[in-house]
């Protein structure tokens, strides 16, 4: 079908094309054969005046006009998916949906396995696929890329809905024996010793508490940094770091590894854990059951 000279199935292979980088993966995708595939790139480049896509290796990288048609496209065809075709009411029990979901392993290890318990004996053919915060979380929920984001509130901008789960505080841990992490940790002696945080993804994004020192215009010294909040306990370990974390988070390590918990020193500690999705979305009735889901699962922390 064609709309003032674009045949709407080519949105299709572009798409395809964006998601995947590489035309023998994306012709597989929407089940093409890869001359047909090669066709309609050829034709996508045509219309748009543009070669879309260069190759480095085996791997086909957007020019900057494909990254500026990928966003509307995605959107167009979730669109079209969402309010056209998939209309029909959503039946948990006989659902074999997948929701992608954003997620830190912190909020993964303490709130995340229980919502996949409960769906595995509600619905038993729902499926997820769980993804670190990449470089912009955003990006990839305008893109479509994913179901949800869950992280705090602060880190979320306004352009899509979201809803509050619970309220996390922030706590200072370090190894038993390390004699310079006092009960009553002062600001001055925090800001001292030598600390160990997390950052995502390529571009390093901080966890939280990074935010609430930049405000008072503080900087620690980061003497490791990894990338997942589950290897801090081993690195603090027979150490005298320390490290900033979710509250919930610490007493889950505390009970497979030695850990002392203490208040953290800052008169900002405490934020919100947040779910937001596409507002595309926003009707989607397997989405409204998932958000109401987890809304509820996470009455359990309030």
């Amino acid at each position: 079908m064609r709309f003032k000279g674009l045949d709407l199935n080519l949105l299709v292979a572009l798409d395809a094309l964006m998601t995947q980088h590489n035309l023998t993966a994306a012709a597989q995708n929407i089940n093409l054969s890869q001359p047909a595939m090669s066709a309609a790139v050829g034709r996508l480049r045509d219309y748009f005046r543009d070669d879309l896509f260069v190759m480095r290796g085996r791997e086909f990288v957007p020019t900057a006009r494909a990254m500026e048609l990928a966003g509307p496209v995605r959107e167009a065809l979730s669109h079209i998916q969402l309010s056209i075709i998939s209309r029909d009411v959503f039946q948990p029990v006989r659902s074999n949906r997948r929701f992608r979901v954003c997620l830190s392993d912190f909020m993964t290890l303490v709130y995340f396995r229980n919502v996949i318990k409960r769906v595995a004996r509600e619905a038993p053919s729902v499926s997820f696929e769980l993804i670190f915060p990449d470089d912009d979380p955003g990006e990839l929920l305008r893109r479509g890329d994913v179901d949800f984001l869950i992280l705090p509130g602060l880190l979320l901008a306004d352009t899509h809905p979201k809803a509050p789960l619970f309220d996390e505080k922030l706590v200072c841990v370090g190894c038993p024996t390390n004699k310079q992490l006092s009960r009553r940790l002062v600001l001055e002696k925090y800001m001292s010793m030598g600390h160990v945080t997390v950052r995502f993804g390529r571009a390093r994004r901080p966890s939280i508490e990074e935010f609430f020192l930049l405000d008072l215009g503080l900087k620690r010294r980061e003497e490791v940094v990894v990338p997942t909040f589950d290897l801090i306990p081993p690195v603090l370990s027979r150490t005298n770091r320390i490290a900033t974390i979710p509250l919930r988070l610490a007493k889950y390590f505390a009970e497979v590894a030695p850990l002392r918990i203490v208040e953290v020193p800052l008169p900002l500690s405490s934020f919100t854990e947040t779910i937001q999705w596409p507002a595309l979305h926003n009707g989607d009735p397997a989405s409204i059951w998932m958000r109401e889901l987890l809304l509820e699962e996470a009455q359990s922390f309030v």
